[in-house]
């Protein structure tokens, strides 16, 4: 007999959806640029039967996108660097090196996001777009999901302070080496979601994407 646990078959069991779940109140409690409502719930039990009826607070976000802008003829790629408020406590810095990223609007769809993006915050047209995840960063918490692309592009050029003044936007694009990029992800300075993974991809990926030059 083998000792090797038995691993149950995900893809067969029945899911769940949100037909499994009760929702008896929602109740916004604040409602600005973005929302925060509070879900009266109780849902399914993987045992049978329902939970007791519980409480969990949901951010309500436009979904978003993020774009590494890459150039596989120079090996670089071109970041942006701007003050974000969730990082204010932040011990080194609430400014932060980042791909470029933005919400989706109404009608809009991620591709062109993504492109609009890269010219709003980086003075950069994008060639080839490669569609790498879409994900829910916090699901715990927050409805957002986000979609990651890799976007082919000539470096030449690029730098300087860009950003929309209605939206209160002072960023500055930096254009790295892909083995300096790399440092800084493994000295911690890349430190959001969308940097570890689109930067893991393309540390995959990165070889083939030059060969096609």
């Amino acid at each position: 007999m083998s000792d090797t646990p038995e691993v149950p078959d995900l893809a067969a069991a029945a899911p769940f959806t949100a037909a499994d779940v009760e929702l008896l109140e929602r109740r916004c409690l604040h409602q600005g640029f973005f929302r925060l409502d509070a879900l009266h719930l109780r849902h399914r039990l993987f045992e049978g039967g329902w939970s007791q009826p519980m409480v969990r607070e949901v951010h309500h976000r436009h979904d978003a996108v993020g774009v590494l802008l890459y150039d596989p003829e120079r090996d670089a790629v071109a970041l942006v660097e701007q003050f974000r408020a969730g990082a204010l406590e932040d011990p080194e810095s609430p400014w932060k090196l980042e791909v470029v990223a933005g919400l989706v609007e109404r009608g809009e769809s991620t591709a062109e996001v993504a492109r609009r993006e890269a010219l709003e915050e980086a003075g950069c047209e994008v060639g080839e777009l490669i569609a790498l995840h879409t994900y829910y960063p916090s699901p715990g918490a927050c409805d957002e999901r986000v979609t990651l692309y890799c976007g082919l592009i000539d470096s030449r050029g690029l730098g300087g302070v860009h950003g929309l003044d209605e939206e209160h936007e002072d960023i500055r694009v930096q254009v790295l080496p892909f083995l300096r990029a790399w440092e800084l992800l493994q000295a911690g300075r890349l430190d959001n979601a969308m940097c570890l993974i689109a930067f893991h991809w393309l540390a995959g990926e990165r070889a083939s994407l030059r060969a096609r030059r």
